[in-house]
């Protein structure tokens, strides 16, 4: 859980404009520091699976919000993505991945299943 201080300053580094403190990209910003404290915490502490578990929702936030960005403005987006210094693929080349490992995995089975067959 993140302190006042250092909250504050997290918002006031990646805020939109002079009250903002809700947008996506400090959401972002703060799902980011959290999850690097987690992570410390995690590698202390290996058998916590309760912050493991708040650990992996708080990355899946991070990435539908990161999503939603990506679809609403992509340049703020890419500029997030860099002053966070986050490995994170464009969810286009996310899904088209996916989608041929995917085909890939039903073709081998086709082709397991069809040499059952013959035999």
């Amino acid at each position: 859980m993140l302190d006042k201080k250092a909250k504050d300053k997290i918002i006031k580094k990646f805020k939109t404009h002079d009250t903002d403190t809700g947008s996506t990209q400090v959401q972002v910003a703060l799902l980011t520091e959290e999850i690097k404290q987690l992570t410390e915490h995690l590698n202390m502490h290996k058998k916590d699976f309760s912050s493991r578990r708040g650990l992996i929702r708080k990355v899946a936030e991070r990435r539908r919000l990161l999503n939603y960005l990506y679809r609403e403005d992509e340049a703020a987006w890419e500029d997030i993505v860099k002053k966070l210094k986050l490995k994170t693929p464009k969810p286009e080349e996310e899904k088209t991945d996916i989608i041929e490992e995917r085909d890939e995995a039903a073709k081998k089975e086709k082709k397991t299943k069809e040499s059952e067959q013959d035999k």
